[in-house]
C-alpha cells in the first residue's frame, strides 16, 4: 500500500510544493479543528457519563465549568447558566454524578469536553453525601445552634403556613387548629416538589419575615410543612436557600416536612422540628378546653385561697370565744367587792356620826370658854399688819383699767362721729338702721346729727306710729328722705 506522504528519500524542498497528482490544498488548522468538531459531535451527540465532579466553579457570566474524573480519565465538561441554574442540588467538589450532553471540541485549546445539559446524583448514596457535606458546612456556620432557636408563643394570633394548597398537608392542620384552637391561618401557596420548589418554599418564609410588625397579616409563627416522600421528593426542604431562610425568620418557625423518620436540614434551621403536619398545629396552640379547665381551677383555687383566710379566722375567733369566760363570772368578784365596800362605808357613817355625838357631848359651852375664844381672835387680829399700799395698788390697778375702758367707750360710741359730718339713722324703736331694704320698710326714720335728731318720712304704705309734737319754732312739715 503506497503511503499517501513523501519518504524519506525524496528531498525535502525549503518551499513547499504539490506533487504530481496531488490536487489537495493544505487546510488550515482552524479547518481541521473545525472538522474534528463535526466529527466528534456527530459521533458522540448524546452520551451519558457517571463520574466524579472535579474543579467545580461558576463564572461571572453564570456559566458552570467542571471535571469528570475516574480513576484513570478526567474529562473537561461545562454547563451553561440556563441548565445551571436549573439544578436541582449545587454542585461540589467530589459529588457522583451522571452527566447528559454532548461530546465537542474546544478549537482554542485543542481539548474535547462535554457539553453538559442535565445533571443528576449518581444514586442515593450521592445523594447522601451530598446532605451530609451540605450540612456539616451550615452547622459550620452556626445556623443549626441551638441559642439561635426562639420560643415559640404560647397562643398565636395568627398562623402562617408555607405549603401546598391542594394537598392533604392544609387540610390536616386546618382541622387540627379547628379542633384545638381554633386561629386565623394565612397558607402561602408553594410548590413543595421539583424544579423551583425551593426557591418559592425560601421565597415564602422571606416574605412573611418582611412584613411590617404592625402589619395586620403578619404571622406569630411560621409553619413549613410537607407530607412524606422519598429523599428525591424533600430535596427543596434540603436546599441551602430554604435554610438560610428559615434561619433568617425573625419569626419563630415549625419544621413539619415528612413524616417522624424523615429529616431534612430545613428541620435543624427550625426553631422547632414536628415529626408531621398534625404534630406541628398540636405544637402551634394549646387545647382551647383544657385552657378553659385551667382557668376554672385556677379560679377556684383563688376562691378558696380568699375564703380560707376568713374560715380560719372564724375557727380561731370561735375557739377563743369558747374560751372567754362567761359575763356573770367576770361580774361576780366586782358586785361582791361592791357589796363589801358599801358594808364598810355604813359601818363607817355609823362610827363617825357616833364619834360626833361623842365629841358634841363632851363639849361644855360656858362664859369663860367663849371668853378665852375671843381673846384669842383679838390677838391674832392684832398680830396682823395691815399695809395701806396692800389695799391701794389693786385699787389703782382697777382704776386705770376702768378708765381705759371708758376711753375706749368713748371712742366706740355710735355718736361720736356726728361731729365730723356723720348722720346715724333711727328707726321708730330707737334701732340704729344700716341698709336701704330695712330703711324703706319703716315709714318713718330718725336722723340723730350732732347738735339734735330729726324725723323724716320714707312713704312707706305703712302707718307711721304717732310722734310728739314739735317744738316751737321748729318747721311742721318734715323733709322725705327718700322723696
Amino acid at each position: 500500500m503506497a503511503s499517501d506522504f513523501p519518504s524519506d528519500s525524496e528531498d525535502a524542498g525549503l518551499v513547499a510544493k504539490g506533487r504530481a497528482g496531488d490536487n489537495a490544498e493544505p487546510l488550515t488548522v482552524s479547518e481541521i479543528s473545525q472538522a474534528l468538531k463535526r466529527t466528534v459531535e456527530d459521533r458522540f451527540g448524546f452520551v451519558r457519563l457517571r463520574g466524579e465532579l472535579s474543579g467545580v466553579k461558576r463564572a461571572a457570566s453564570g456559566h458552570m465549568y467542571c471535571a469528570l474524573k475516574d480513576e484513570k480519565a478526567v474529562l473537561d465538561g461545562v454547563m451553561w447558566r440556563g441548565n445551571a441554574e436549573r439544578l436541582p442540588f449545587r454542585p461540589e467538589d467530589g459529588l457522583e454524578v451522571v452527566a447528559s450532553g454532548k461530546i465537542t471540541t474546544y478549537p482554542g485549546r485543542s481539548k474535547y469536553q462535554i457539553v453538559i445539559e442535565r445533571m443528576e446524583l449518581a444514586g442515593e448514596g450521592a445523594l447522601l453525601a451530598l446532605l451530609e457535606k451540605t450540612k456539616a458546612r451550615l452547622e459550620a456556620e452556626g445556623l443549626f445552634d441551638p441559642a439561635r432557636k426562639k420560643p415559640l408563643p404560647f397562643l398565636p394570633r395568627t398562623i402562617g403556613v408555607v405549603t401546598s394548597p391542594t394537598g392533604a398537608v392544609i387540610r390536616d392542620i386546618l382541622h387540627r387548629l379547628a379542633d384545638r384552637f381554633p386561629s386565623r391561618v394565612i397558607v402561602w401557596p408553594v410548590l413543595v416538589q421539583g424544579q423551583g420548589a425551593a426557591e418559592q418554599v425560601a421565597g415564602a418564609v422571606r416574605g412573611f419575615s418582611a412584613l411590617p410588625e404592625d402589619h395586620p397579616d403578619r404571622p406569630d409563627l411560621v409553619i413549613v410543612a410537607r407530607g412524606g416522600g422519598s429523599i428525591e421528593d424533600l430535596w427543596s426542604f434540603n436546599e441551602e436557600v430554604v435554610v438560610r431562610a428559615i434561619a433568617d425568620c425573625p419569626i419563630p418557625t415549625i419544621s413539619a416536612v415528612g413524616h417522624e423518620t424523615d429529616t431534612t436540614l430545613a428541620d435543624y434551621a427550625a426553631d422547632r422540628r414536628a415529626p408531621t403536619p398534625t404534630a406541628s398545629a398540636e405544637m402551634a396552640v394549646p387545647v382551647r378546653a383544657e385552657l378553659a379547665a385551667t382557668l376554672a381551677d385556677f379560679e377556684a383555687r383563688k376562691k378558696r385561697a380568699i375564703l380560707r383566710p376568713v374560715q380560719l379566722g372564724r375557727e380561731r375567733l370561735q375557739a377563743r370565744t369558747d374560751r372567754l369566760p362567761r359575763r356573770e363570772a367576770l361580774l361576780e368578784p366586782h358586785a361582791q367587792a361592791l357589796d363589801d365596800l358599801a358594808e364598810r362605808l355604813r359601818r363607817g357613817l355609823q362610827d363617825r356620826a357616833s364619834q360626833g355625838r361623842e365629841k358634841l357631848s363632851n363639849l361644855r359651852l360656858s362664859p369663860a370658854v367663849l371668853e378665852r375664844n375671843l381673846r384669842e381672835a383679838r390677838r391674832a387680829l392684832t398680830g396682823q399688819k395691815l399695809v395701806p399700799a396692800l389695799v391701794e395698788r389693786p385699787l389703782a390697778d382697777r382704776r386705770e383699767r376702768l378708765a381705759a375702758l371708758a376711753r375706749l367707750a368713748e371712742q366706740l360710741h355710735p355718736d361720736r362721729p356726728l361731729s365730723r359730718g356723720y348722720v346715724r339713722v333711727t328707726g321708730p324703736d330707737g334701732r340704729t338702721i344700716t341698709d336701704k331694704a330695712q330703711a324703706a320698710k319703716e315709714a318713718a326714720l330718725t336722723l340723730k346729727f350732732r347738735d339734735g335728731d330729726l324725723g323724716v318720712a320714707t312713704g312707706a304704705s305703712s302707718p307711721a306710729p304717732r310722734r310728739k309734737p314739735p317744738k316751737s319754732g321748729t318747721p311742721s312739715k318734715q323733709d322725705d328722705l327718700f322723696g
